[in-house]
């Protein structure tokens, strides 16, 4: 197996046991016996178990600025910027539940490399949501913008949490939450 695809392979279960178990519990052996390859093998590519877990994280962050991203390309009004970005984020979160998971549980690992991997995952977001309402909204400052970017993504992470309690809110339910609330304080400084 070509050593791209192999390495896509171990990522994707390691973020499976790392979702079920939590980071502490899982463990190589199981991953490893789970791949089909050996534990030593795990190693050789990631060097430890934190390195595999870091390289879950990344991928996931890598996807969810795809698809957030591509999601808000030939929006027509800031409005629908807003809210193709909300829907991209919330059917993530729904069809990719074990990297959700993953990312969910190690947010609260404050000062570890999951962390600091954790907080650049908002960080993209937020300075991609920063980036559209510059484009579609006006500021006064950049950093009204990016304080702003910094409310859509905290209150999306939260509701995101809620949805998990409430498996029946649809993405489409979710993003129709969503704009509601933040549509009222930004709709007001959307350009035509």
């Amino acid at each position: 197996m070509p050593r791209a695809e192999r390495e896509r392979q171990m990522i994707e279960t390691a973020e499976a046991v790392f979702s079920e178990r939590g980071y502490s519990a899982a463990s190589m052996d199981d991953i490893a016996e789970r791949v089909g390859v050996s534990k030593p093998m795990l190693y050789e590519y990631f060097n430890s178990k934190e390195g595999l877990l870091l390289a879950c994280i990344r991928q996931s962050r890598a996807a969810l600025r795809e698809v957030t991203a591509q999601a808000t390309l030939g929006a027509t009004s800031p409005e629908d910027a807003l809210h193709r970005g909300l829907l991209a984020f919330f059917v993530f979160i729904r069809e990719r539940r074990q990297a959700w998971s993953l990312l969910r549980h190690e947010m609260a690992l404050i000062g570890t490399p999951a962390s600091d991997e954790i907080e650049e995952t908002r960080r993209q977001q937020t300075d991609l949501i920063a980036t559209l309402m510059a484009e579609h909204f006006d500021a006064d400052s950049g950093l009204q913008a990016e304080a702003s970017a910094e409310f859509v993504v905290g209150a999306c992470e939260r509701l995101a949490i809620w949805c998990e309690r409430h498996d029946d809110v649809t993405p489409e339910a979710a993003t129709r939450f969503a704009m509601d609330i933040l549509w009222a304080g930004l709709g007001n400084r959307a350009r035509p």
